[in-house]
């Protein structure tokens, strides 16, 4: 029998009413976003103005007045501007909306507006800007309104602890995945009130709190009484028609509708959308990547790793002592992987567990968190995993462990962003479609990492990887290299979950 509203429904309806918060966060992200793009562009400004003025040792304090005022009258167009680059409009759409987006958009924003502003007043002679001026406040510009825009978000969130209250319409396995996906990022500001659907799958014990609330046909209704501001269609019984009308049964109840799409697995940030006298088409970008993004891709790879090579030289020399002075066994840990276009190669991490970690593995796999919570067998995570010793533990914390993967890379095996690099045992499961992931070379960090390391299911990840590839850009590289460093510094404050076998032939 459909379970109807509930105790847990009429609480959850009397706390919302009871909350002394504005229906919408989004008047004041924006005011705060607003007032932290105008501190970093006038302070970025004024750095530039005085060190250039300093370091030349003439100071015209009449010319750095009259140029600072020009400054401060073409903040709004600078407003203007960062708001067509829709800056200020993210937040109210995307559930996935992080720092390393801004930074794109900022870097953007500012490239464009600066070299406009001095242009101008080189032109006019309104002002006497230098080139030296325009790139200092170029690159001031960038980070304090990058940094002033993430601690503005870091306020709002302290300063009203908000929640989207949200219908999935779907009861079925995609909009349980919906849901679990979402109960799983609690900084998406989501609330989930429950689910729409004339005839709901049984659901998981983790989505088994969340009220069956009734039939679609009572959405409306159910939006006004539970102030619902999102609705999320995820593959309902309905028709195409039924649902097209249920969406205009909601149009003027002011809810932001989204719609997860079929064929959502292709569905990448390659993917555009193309018109034909009004009838849209989901076009795929092509499957593999150019010859001028490989070479493009390769060259990054290689300075990075080059560079990063010979800086990080004395932290492995201190590692290597450390780990040798720790325990038994070799420095470096070495395994086969899946590589690109089905090549395998060996691997470089420095050693967290002990020597005869392979042949304890199956002492130890009834401690796989997977099997206990009733997850994907196929993957391996061991919180607090015995076999590990004191210093791997402190590696996998803070993921020092991965950094002679750059070896890898610098031999062209790796690359810095790409496809999780799968061992033979796990890799024999990737079905058919799924193998297009091999088409880029697996990577030290990649969409795998920033959605959740060993967290997600092994479909999911392989999913990921396979929009990765499909989708690639140098800006989502740089975007999901931002995305991980934050990741990799929370990770750090907390037990190491990484596990797997660590058969390791010495070769230090």
């Amino acid at each position: 029998m459909t379970a109807t509203v509930d105790d847990r429904t009429l609480e959850i309806l009397d706390r919302r009413r009871r909350t002394a918060v504005v229906k919408r966060r989004g008047w004041l992200v924006r005011r705060m976003l607003l007032l932290a793009d105008v501190v970093g562009l006038l302070t970025a400004f004024l750095i530039a103005e005085w060190v250039v003025g300093v370091r030349s040792g003439v100071v015209d304090h009449v010319d750095q007045r009259a140029e600072i005022l020009i400054f401060v009258l073409s903040i709004p167009a600078w407003v203007v501007v960062t708001k067509l680059y829709g800056l200020y409009d993210q937040d109210e759409e995307r559930t996935d909306h992080s720092t390393a987006d801004d930074v794109i958009g900022v870097f953007h924003m500012v490239t464009v507006c600066a070299w406009l502003f001095f242009g101008f007043a080189y032109l006019t002679k309104v002002a006497h800007p230098t080139l030296g001026k325009l790139l200092l406040f170029w690159a001031l510009a960038v980070a304090l309104v990058s940094i002033g825009r993430a601690t503005a978000r870091s306020y709002c969130r302290r300063r009203i602890n908000y929640l989207q209250n949200t219908i999935i319409v779907g009861a079925g396995d995609i909009g349980q995945l919906v849901g679990r996906k979402l109960l799983k990022h609690p900084e998406y500001g989501i609330n989930l009130v429950g689910f729409v659907d004339s005839h709901p799958k049984e659901r998981r014990e983790d989505l088994a709190h969340l009220t069956v609330l009734g039939a679609p046909e009572k959405l409306p209704a159910l939006v006004r009484m539970f102030d619902i501001e999102r609705v999320i269609i995820a593959f309902s019984n309905e028709t195409h028609e039924d649902t097209l009308n249920l969406i205009r049964s909601i149009k003027d109840l002011d809810v932001q509708v989204d719609i997860v799409p079929r064929l959502f697995e292709l569905v990448g940030p390659g993917v555009g959308i193309h018109s034909v006298e009004g009838l849209p088409l989901v076009g795929l970008p092509p499957m593999r990547l150019s010859h001028s993004s490989r070479l493009l891709k390769r060259a990054l790879d290689l300075i990075v790793s080059i560079a990063s090579l010979v800086l990080l030289a004395p932290v492995f020399a201190l590692l290597a002592v450390a780990i040798k002075l720790d325990s038994r066994g070799p420095v470096f840990f070495r395994q086969v992987r899946m590589g690109q276009d089905n090549r395998t190669f060996r691997i470089f991490k420095f050693r967290t567990m002990t020597a005869d970690a392979d042949e304890r593995k199956a002492d130890v796999a009834h401690l796989n968190q997977h099997l206990q919570n009733g997850g994907d067998p196929r993957m391996f995570k061991i919180r607090d995993d015995p076999r590990s010793t004191r210093v791997g533990r402190l590696l996998r914390r803070t993921s020092l462990d991965e950094l002679p993967q750059f070896v890898n890379v610098f031999r062209g095996q790796m690359s810095l962003v790409g496809p999780r690099p799968l061992i033979l045992e796990e890799d024999r499961y990737v079905d058919a479609w799924g193998r297009q992931r091999v088409d880029l070379k697996p990577g030290l960090t990649g969409p795998w990492q920033v959605m959740g390391r060993s967290e997600i299911p092994f479909e999911e990840m392989v999913q990921l990887d396979y929009l990765y590839v499909t989708g690639w850009s140098l800006f989502n590289d740089m975007n999901l290299i931002l995305r991980t460093i934050p990741i990799a510094l929370r990770a750090s404050n907390q037990p190491a979950g990484r596990s797997g076998s660590e058969a390791t032939p010495p070769i230090a």
